[in-house]
């Protein structure tokens, strides 16, 4: 398996043994030893944008099972204008889901973030700035963003968050060192629904119908209006096709709070 730690050997031994070549049998081209390193930084790229990947920490995106199962998770809330749209769909459906919150946009929505409690879904973290240049923090200010998050969201109802999800899916050697820290359990999806620039909402029905399987784990966005007109036919198709919707915790089997 292609991890962090199995590319750092990968690349000493290339090195090793181009510079054990080199100096016993053959002159190596200059160039040969520039061109050694480009496997080794594209893997790390490919590592830090595949959240399923493991490559950096071990990431929940999925359950097995064989069972219609699957959970609907949101990120970037909670937002006025659309999280209680979703939660009135929700209740009305009655299915649970899980809100990846944004810890700086829970401040004056106190009321919203106890409904989402109240009315049985889990609550996870998703950074308390979401920051575009979150993915260039060290870990400790990783860790301090992750840990404003829990206390917030604790003081307004009680539990503290255990389940984490990256800003913008993408880990690194800080970050995991921050989960680590932490304590954390990170959850990633295997349904990407790209919601966030979907157009059409039939469009966006049809692509996350594609992705649907047993034990799935589907990316929503409670900060996007296609998403809201979208939520009624998808939970209406998933049921039809005999899905049950679960809570995330009970459907991946890991503790939501600490």
């Amino acid at each position: 398996m292609l991890t962090h730690r199995t590319a750092n050997i990968g690349l000493i031994v290339l090195l090793a043994a181009a510079l054990l070549v080199h100096n016993l049998w053959t002159a190596l081209p200059w160039w040969l030893f520039v061109l050694l390193p480009v496997p080794y930084v594209a893997a790390l790229v490919w590592g830090a944008c595949n959240i399923g990947s493991d490559f950096y920490v071990p990431v929940v995106c999925a359950a097995e099972t064989q069972e219609k199962k699957m959970a609907i998770t949101f990120d970037d809330g909670p937002l006025e204008q659309y999280t209680p749209v979703i939660l009135d769909i929700l209740r009305n459906e009655r299915v649970p889901a899980t809100f990846f919150c944004i810890g700086s946009r829970i401040g004056g929505k106190e009321a919203l973030l106890r409904r989402i409690d109240a009315e049985g879904h889990v609550i996870g973290n998703h950074s308390f700035s979401h920051h575009f240049w979150f993915d260039m923090f060290g870990p400790d200010k990783m860790l301090k963003e992750l840990q404003l998050v829990d206390d917030t969201v604790e003081q307004v109802t009680g539990k503290r968050p255990r389940l984490f999800r990256p800003p913008y899916g993408v880990t690194n050697p800080n970050l995991a060192k921050a989960i680590r820290r932490g304590h954390y359990t990170p959850v990633g999806w295997n349904i990407r629904s790209l919601d966030t620039v979907a157009k059409d909402k039939q469009a966006l029905l049809e692509r996350i119908k594609k992705g649907v399987r047993p034990g799935a784990v589907l990316l929503l966005h409670d900060s996007m209006e296609v998403t809201v007109q979208v939520l009624p036919a998808l939970i209406q198709y998933l049921k039809q096709e005999g899905y049950i919707i679960e809570r995330i915790d009970k459907l991946l089997n890991i503790p939501a709070y600490a």
